[in-house]
């Protein structure tokens, strides 16, 4: 079994404990112990004897991060809809390609918020499990599943039209092929409950799924042991997702009172990731693409952006946990860059850097399902670490724009990115 002592090097532990200086050292797959410097070596366990020695140089070693609303099979296009124009085995390749992206910016972990095949996600976690890709450990999802009408549906009346979305009406439709999706063997099941900004026949104030559909989604994920993430902007859909026992709330920008009690109250229970860089970056850095700051605006993404910020400020004060990431997979906002959301974090939502990044490892673990194995340098945990030139405390940006390359570690193996 391999041993790796880090030495010389900044430990940000993501227990949110200050940084210190110390030494960490690695068995195998797993951290076996955290220590501070010292001026000698009699201190080190005696496992430290003969192993591979990694000097740090300074840097800041800490865990992971981990991506909870992952589109890795999302192309970087300008319009969603050219990801139905794409024939699946090109389309793997691609999706493969994007997870070493993520792995090189960071991300030794990842949850799906929805492939744009079906078995996409599937293929790619399989052949990184078995080592023949790199990439993110992947909680592997199915496409989105929509309502006539709602997000993701491109279809016209004249032209059929694929997207990322599978559009399905009625609780048996939904309960067919949500149980086709368990069968193909996806981790996690995503409903677009709500509609969004960009889709005119739903807007993200409207809720489109009836109770029968979720409960459709929800009764068979259960049965099969999958959990449900919720495309749900606006405060009914949340509460419709509540309801049914969803674990997972993507967005929930649009929040009521009642919808942020109801979160309050099962903050044990579930997670929310508001994606707010991706509304961001469409409002200010898409015009290249055609979406100008004003489309924007008609679209009413500068009320969104700002209802947001308002209602992640508070479900965080309630002790809601409220992750970054998200939605990355297009062209404005890109797979490879989806650190940036940490500054996003700190910068809209007046988390401290040490927030933002707790949220995004420690945290990141517990979304993973695997509190006390990812997210942590702590013994006993698994070795997923990265090493950062500079203090990322200092300036969050060095996430998203790193001096030098990270070097990432999964399972205690240095990636060759």
């Amino acid at each position: 079994m391999a041993t790796t002592l880090f030495t010389n090097v900044r430990v940000l532990d993501a227990s949110g404990a200050p940084p210190f200086n110390g030494e960490v050292l690695v068995c195998g797959e797993r951290i076996a112990a955290v220590w501070p410097a010292s001026a000698d070596a009699v201190h080190r366990p005696p496992e430290a004897q003969g192993a591979g020695v990694v000097d740090g140089r300074g840097a800041t070693l800490m865990p992971g991060l981990v991506e909870p609303h992952a589109h890795l099979s999302f192309l970087d296009l300008p319009r969603s809809i050219e990801l139905g124009e794409i024939p699946p085995e090109e389309h793997t390749l691609a999706t493969a390609a994007n997870a070493r992206r993520l792995l090189r910016a960071g991300f030794t972990s990842c949850l799906s918020a929805a492939a744009a095949k079906p078995r996409l996600d599937v293929a790619v976690r399989d052949a990184i499990e078995a080592g023949n890709l790199p990439g993110p450990r992947l909680l592997a999802a199915g496409p989105e599943l929509t309502v006539t009408g709602g997000l993701g549906d491109v279809r016209l009346e004249h032209l059929y039209r694929e997207n990322f979305a599978v559009v399905l009406d009625g609780a048996s439709d939904l309960r067919r092929y949500t149980r086709q999706l368990c069968r193909e063997g996806v981790d996690i099941l995503k409903i677009n409950i709500s509609g969004d900004a960009g889709t005119p026949a739903a807007p993200s104030d409207k809720t489109v799924m009836t109770e029968a559909e979720v409960a459709a989604v929800c009764d068979v994920a259960l049965a099969h042991g999958r959990r449900v993430a919720a495309h749900a902007r606006n405060g009914a859909a949340v509460r419709l997702a509540l309801r049914h026992g969803v674990e997972i709330i993507y967005h929930a920008n649009l929040c009521d009172e009642a919808a942020c009690d109801e979160l309050e109250a099962q903050r044990e229970r579930i997670f929310v990731a508001p994606t707010l860089g991706h509304t961001w970056t469409t409002l200010h850095e898409a015009s290249a693409w055609g979406i100008t700051t004003a489309m924007g605006q008609a679209r009413g993404l500068d009320r969104e952006l700002a209802d947001g910020i308002r209602n992640m400020r508070e479900l965080q004060r309630r002790g809601v946990r409220v992750l970054p990431g998200g939605d990355y997979g297009f062209a404005w906002n890109r797979n490879g860059t989806n650190a940036r959301d940490i500054e996003h974090f700190v910068r809209l939502l007046g988390f401290s850097p040490m927030e933002a990044i707790v949220a995004a490892t420690r945290l990141g673990g517990e979304i993973m399902g695997r509190p006390g194995d990812i997210g942590q340098i702590r013994a006993g945990f698994l070795a997923d670490l990265l090493l950062v030139d500079g203090d990322p405390l200092a300036d969050p940006g060095l996430l998203h724009q790193p001096r030098t390359p990270h070097r990432v570690f999964k399972a205690g193996v240095l990636q060759a990115l």
